[in-house]
């Protein structure tokens, strides 16, 4: 078989560092893909008999695409810019040209990229979701009414429309009202979308993995905890950036019998309602036993070394080629049922 991949990369300078446009926050290409990480699933690919071919974004990627069809697209591609919907586009070409890929098809990575609409929506199958606002204006200073006034301190303030962690530094853990608006306007600056400004949700910080279709199945729940006692930890991009020394990972995750169930039927409830396929990761907050929901990633980052899938499925046991085929399969099984 024939198999294109398409990516977004990282762009590099000399020396391998990463270039700033003007005005941009140093995150700007955080969700995109290294070289290494294209040829380590084109090498799995390859091992499994496939021919593979390398195929990026843009205007490139569609000549291509018109040029010699695949057989099937692995697709990992963000897309450029902040629109909400950006990481559809590539579903959306590919599913207009009648070419199959692997994951959710544009509905569900429209959804679930704008953080508030995939809430509502997880919210609506009954699983518990941070009390929450989106902000699309400045907030006032000094007397004027604030609109997060119901909201307990302290709050969680990210961008709206991203992945990655994106904007969301050591400085998004807001304690007092009064320092609220310059949060939210720094983000609303630097990422040019809507502010989600959330209830903290005090508790264990969760992420599971969850693989297939008619009968999705959990893959694990792992566990993140600072390495140096933290009185409340989140996390950041800046401790993402510096895994190895400021987080361990733990899986399975030691939680009680209770709090694991719930986890577990809380992430499928996620990935059924918001339409997820093939392959998703799915983090929450656990406060008691009750799983808060955050966000979900039907793109999640494969990086072999740095992924949090491929960490997790490492720690069940898993290599590296055994998850991309595992993604793979899940596809091919879902297009033959289609057929």
């Amino acid at each position: 078989m024939r198999i294109g991949i398409t990516y977004d990369l990282k762009a590099e300078g000399p020396g391998g560092v990463s270039l700033q446009e003007g005005g941009l926050p140093d995150d700007f290409q955080e969700e995109f893909d290294s070289p290494a990480t294209i040829e380590a699933i084109a090498a799995v690919l390859r091992d499994l008999g496939h021919d593979v071919v390398k195929l990026g974004d843009g205007r490139e990627l569609l000549e291509r695409l018109l040029a010699q069809p695949p057989d099937l697209v692995f697709n990992l591609a963000e897309g450029q810019g902040v629109g909400r919907a950006r990481e559809a586009r590539v579903p959306a070409v590919l599913e207009m040209l009648g070419i199959p890929y692997t994951g959710s098809d544009p509905l569900t990575l429209a959804v679930t990229l704008d953080k508030d609409c995939a809430k509502r929506l997880v919210a609506s199958a009954g699983v518990a979701v941070p009390r929450g606002v989106v902000l699309d204006s400045p907030l006032p200073t000094g007397n004027g009414q604030c609109p997060t006034a119901g909201l307990p301190f302290p709050v969680i303030a990210k961008p709206a429309w991203e992945g990655s962690s994106k904007g969301i530094r050591g400085t998004s853990l807001v304690d007092r009202a009064e320092e609220l608006p310059g949060v939210v306007e720094a983000l609303r600056r630097d990422h040019r979308q809507p502010v989600l400004v959330e209830e903290y949700i005090e508790g264990d910080e969760l992420t599971v993995g969850v693989l297939g279709n008619d009968r999705p199945q959990v893959l694990g729940v792992m566990r993140v905890l600072p390495r140096q006692p933290a009185e409340r930890f989140i996390y950041s991009l800046e401790v993402k950036r510096d895994f190895e020394r400021q987080v361990r990972y733990e899986c399975p995750a030691p939680l009680s019998a209770a709090g694991s169930a719930a986890v577990q039927q809380a992430a499928l409830a996620v990935y059924g309602v918001l339409g997820c396929r093939d392959v998703a990761r799915v983090d929450f907050r656990l406060r008691g036993d009750v799983p808060y929901f955050l966000e979900v990633n039907p793109l999640p980052g494969l990086n072999p070394g740095s992924g949090d899938l491929v960490i997790m499925t490492r720690l069940c046991g898993w290599g590296y080629p055994r998850l991309i085929q595992a993604i793979l399969q899940a596809a091919l099984d879902r297009r033959s049922r289609a057929r």
